[in-house]
């Protein structure tokens, strides 16, 4: 039998957050059960954690119930916050798909430093976003990026919270968009609404299986990057996402140029075994 735990990340209280599945030692795990395991507890993501084979502390590999990702902010978040209960830190360094990536834990609260260059993979004909989100192009500021630093996301500013809590994704644009705009998640639209200092996102992935996803943590890391390059500078974002769908969010961004900081914090809400 195979122990697992599962936290909620970028919360500080129980079931609120993004769910994540952690199994902490994979090693033994055959490989083709992977997928399924991660198909099974069905959250956006699950982690499977191994002995490391560089620098870092650990291996980490990451799964949607899809297929596995280089890369994505909760699973880190929630990661670094398991291994400082077990009693590493504050500062270590992690393996994953895009490299090594920094870390540091205190109290329940970690971070991950992203170094990974910002790519600006397309620009999206907006026409076909507004009909991915369900929204009128008129609530669209400027044009829809795919961009990522590890994993790419179409960001779209909307023109006020109403916009943003309105939004009723149509499937049949996302298969569209999939085809037209192929890249590391199918066609995952992230819309964000900047409200007095204040970041309020929303992240669809549904080819993915994640319908809207509660928080996001390498979506927040690559907007952090887009507004430091819009601003010319390092910005400051606390984001929250994840209120429409009854789980708040809280993510910390800080970002400057060539660097992404993301911080949030993390509670076990359950932990049990695998008897596969």
């Amino acid at each position: 039998m195979t122990d697992y735990l599962v936290y909620d990340v970028f919360t500080d209280r129980p079931f609120g957050g993004n769910p994540l599945a952690i199994i902490p030692n994979a090693a033994e795990l055959p490989e083709e059960r992977l997928q399924r395991i991660a198909r099974e507890f069905n959250f956006s993501e699950t982690v499977f954690l191994y002995p490391p084979e560089g620098e870092g502390v650990a291996k980490v590999r990451i799964f949607t119930p899809m297929s596995e990702v280089p890369f994505a902010g909760h699973p880190v978040i929630g990661t670094v916050v398991m291994l400082g209960e077990a009693g590493l830190g504050p500062d270590f360094v992690l393996e994953l798909g895009v490299g090594p990536m920094a870390v540091r834990v205190e109290d329940g609260h970690s971070s991950f430093e992203n170094r990974v260059p910002l790519e600006h993979v397309a620009t999206p004909d907006k026409a076909l976003v507004a009909r991915a989100l369900g929204t009128p192009e008129a609530t669209i500021l400027g044009e829809p990026v795919m961009a990522g630093v590890g994993l790419p996301f179409t960001f779209t500013e909307l023109v006020d919270r109403a916009a943003l809590s309105d939004l009723v994704p149509d499937t049949s644009a996302f298969r569209e968009g999939a085809t037209r705009y192929p890249s590391g998640l199918d066609f995952a639209q992230c819309a964000y609404t900047r409200v007095d200092g204040r970041v309020h996102m929303r992240m669809f992935a549904p080819l993915d299986n994640v319908p809207e996803d509660p928080a996001t943590g390498s979506a927040a890391a690559a907007l952090g990057a887009l507004l430091c390059r819009e601003a010319g500078g390092p910005v400051s974002l606390t984001i929250h996402q994840g209120e429409d769908m009854g789980r708040p969010s809280v993510i910390g961004v800080e970002a400057e140029p060539g660097r992404v900081t993301v911080s949030g914090r993390a509670i076990r809400v359950m932990e049990g075994k695998l008897v596969i």
